[in-house]
């Protein structure tokens, strides 16, 4: 499955960076708002806070070079910003660049663990090259979210791969039980035999 499929399971938008960051947009949307004032700061140095919000525009319409640079500035004032280093992960990830991608989401993962993207991302990443970490990834995704589609979809394709059909079909079903749309998305071979869901 190409990740642009699983895009649109996820997020439901036209283009990449818009929908991989969705997570982040979301996850950062329920932050509590900055309390206090302290005009002269603000006048002069934005906080992370407001910077972060700047980048997810810029990334949003598609200035990608100017949210990464956004985003590098973000942590210099916090370099525990799980956001900043996700959201300059799915940049090189959408650019190709899978090494500095990967290094992005594993420092937003040293951040939380549980950080559901970017687990769900790198998992992507690894999936042809080294499809047992990425098998790791996808587990841990559906130990945050036991009913997320696009992990047990991609599980399933790896256990594919593998030859183990019946572990194959097990997550396609979870997948299908989990959101009925994807189920144009399970692999011909499994699709007729995705009757009921497994326990």
């Amino acid at each position: 499955m190409k990740r642009r499929q699983w895009l649109v399971v996820l997020g439901g938008t036209a283009t990449a960076a818009t929908a991989l960051m969705a997570w982040a947009v979301h996850s950062y949307a329920t932050a509590p708002p900055e309390s206090g004032t302290r005009p002269a700061a603000r006048a002069t140095a934005p906080s992370a806070d407001s910077l972060l919000q700047a980048g997810i525009a810029q990334q949003r319409y598609g200035d990608l070079e100017g949210a990464a640079r956004t985003y590098r500035r973000v942590l210099q004032l916090d370099p525990r910003n799980k956001f900043a280093w996700y959201n300059l992960g799915v940049i090189a990830h959408d650019d190709g660049r899978t090494a500095e991608a990967r290094n992005a989401y594993e420092k937003s993962l040293k951040i939380d663990p549980s950080f559901q993207a970017a687990l769900f991302n790198e998992a992507l990443l690894l999936k042809s090259g080294d499809p047992d970490r990425a098998m790791g990834l996808l587990e841990r995704v559906i130990g945050v979210s036991p009913q997320d589609a696009a992990a047990h979809l991609h599980l399933g394709e790896i256990w594919a791969g593998k030859h183990r059909g019946r572990d194959a079909l097990d997550e396609f079903r979870r997948a299908v039980a989990a959101d009925p749309s994807i189920r144009s998305q399970v692999p011909e071979a499994f699709r007729n035999s995705l009757g009921s869901s497994p326990e």
